[in-house]
């Protein structure tokens, strides 16, 4: 160990180069004696990446990941630097995106119109290729007949006293 980082790993008669690497943020870890409660045992912030022979060693003491695939460049997802964002920029684009939201018109926005010109010899010809595939649509499609409608007047023999209730109007006092 010449820097306090790295050494060897020895595992029967083979030897490994090994380092010791500091992880991008602390582990927790947990054990549980009885597979319903967990105990809380170490906080984690080094490991020991074992190597093989050939195997360069790192050349920064931070490991760039973190121990599960989620946590893939997570020092450098979490610790990004803050964009440069003008304040007034910003209170500016919120205030217009409430009033566009509340239905109020904004004052120096830029619309931008996109037009499509067609000429008239392939606007006639694309028509007529939508209008045979509309008619194609319809052809497979069946009719469905509307719903028969109710009649609003009450039958007065059903009903002669009590107005119509629903399921809703009763009261459940089993709760």
């Amino acid at each position: 160990m010449q820097d306090g980082r790295s050494g060897t790993f020895v595992i029967g008669n083979e030897h490994f180069p090994a380092s010791l690497s500091d992880l991008p943020c602390v582990v927790e870890s947990y054990k549980t004696y009885d597979d319903s409660a967990l105990v809380k045992t170490a906080d984690i912030g080094q490991m020991i990446m074992v190597r093989e022979t050939g195997d360069t060693a790192p050349d920064v003491v931070e490991y760039r990941h973190g121990l599960t695939p989620p946590m893939r460049d997570a020092r450098k997802r979490r610790f990004r630097r803050e964009p440069d964002l003008n304040p007034e920029l910003v209170r500016r684009v919120e205030r217009d995106l409430l009033n566009i939201m509340a239905g109020v018109t904004v004052e120096n926005a830029d619309i931008l119109l996109y037009c499509c010109h067609l000429s008239s010899n392939s606007y006639s010809a694309n028509e007529q290729e939508e209008d045979g595939d509309q008619n194609a649509r319809n052809a497979s499609k069946k009719t469905t007949p509307a719903p028969a409608a109710k009649p609003d007047v009450q039958e007065a023999a059903a009903n002669a006293e009590e107005p119509e209730r629903s399921d809703s109007d009763e009261s459940d006092d089993s709760m």
